[in-house]
């Protein structure tokens, strides 16, 4: 099927659904990126797993710190778990169509994912201003209670926020050619293809950028500023070192999700094509997932102790 320029049905009415063309244009190469993805994806989900499995069984990792590191290794698997499984399928078939209830439900659950990432990570790094902050107030401040609320009010406005926007992007008629340039349904190419007024709907996800995506970005950086304003009024060395070391992790895992989602924003449209969004929208629905269990196990010292306490105890109890 064509373009819409050249399509025959350029003024009919989709109701049955999308072609996602993905990286079709790779042809046969769709075979080695097909296995690249899967290694990916199958790191992603057993490194999140394994932070979670570990955080749970060890009382040590029992603080605020590690009880929002398992909301954020869950969210990642539920995150890359909505859109890559269906592009590996994608790449072994030739027919890559989605309906559109399947659409609305991918859009759904992925920026449900993103919105709540937003807020988790600003929450992340208001744990570690008050452990460096505050830290004789610590316990007080970081309570079980506020940690709860703060993990719930973040996946509370993901999923009300994201309610009302996809399903006034699906209340649109959609007419045209069936083609998405894309591998799963993101809004700017499903909203491409709505034959009404999307205006409104552009201004309901720019306010929604701003308040649950750029005010807890703007947070994080607060909350930063004064950490490091903190940490150089340390006496000792040994001290800013060790504090600062609390939080590289955070700040590694904040740069890498902020750090993609800047760049597909902030790359003018004029000098963007299809397959260059494309790549760019691999980064953080499947490479990020996976490196941040990573960066949490290997620049961790709690974390590394944690594991090689398993580790020794499991060796122990073999003997």
């Amino acid at each position: 099927m064509m373009d819409s320029e050249g399509d025959p049905g350029e003024n009919q009415t989709i109701s049955d659904g999308f072609i996602l063309v993905g990286f079709s244009y790779l042809n046969k190469l769709q075979i080695l990126l097909f296995l690249l993805l899967l290694v990916i994806y199958l790191v992603a989900l057993m490194g999140n797993l394994f932070v979670i499995l570990l955080i749970k069984l060890n009382p040590s990792l029992h603080t605020p710190m590690y009880f929002f590191l398992v909301n954020l290794s869950f969210l990642e698997i539920c995150y890359t778990s909505s859109v890559v499984p269906q592009l590996l399928v994608h790449l072994l078939v030739e027919e890559n169509t989605i309906s559109l209830a399947r659409c609305a439900a991918q859009m759904y659950v992925f920026n449900i994912m993103g919105l709540t990432e937003c807020c988790l990570l600003a929450a992340m790094a208001y744990d570690r201003y008050v452990a460096i902050c505050h830290p004789l107030h610590y316990t007080t401040i970081m309570s079980s209670r506020a940690c709860a609320q703060l993990a719930g009010a973040s996946w509370l406005t993901g999923i009300s926020v994201e309610v009302a926007q996809t399903a006034w992007i699906f209340s649109l008629p959609f007419c045209g050619s069936h083609r998405i340039h894309h591998f799963f349904c993101d809004i700017p190419p499903v909203l491409k293809k709505a034959c009404a007024d999307t205006s409104k709907v552009k201004i309901l996800g720019f306010i929604v950028s701003l308040l649950f995506i750029m005010i807890p970005f703007l947070l994080i950086i607060l909350s930063y500023i004064l950490i490091i304003s903190a940490i150089l009024r340390l006496p000792s060395e040994e001290g800013r070192r060790k504090a600062f070391s609390t939080c590289s992790s955070h700040l590694m895992v904040v740069t890498l999700f902020y750090g993609a989602a800047l760049i597909t924003y902030l790359v003018p449209r004029s000098s963007s094509t299809p397959e260059s969004d494309q790549m760019i929208s691999l980064m953080y629905t499947a490479v990020t997932p996976m490196l941040n269990p990573i960066i949490y196990t290997l620049r961790n010292k709690e974390v590394k102790g944690a594991l090689r306490k398993k580790i020794d105890t499991g060796i122990f109890a073999h003997n």
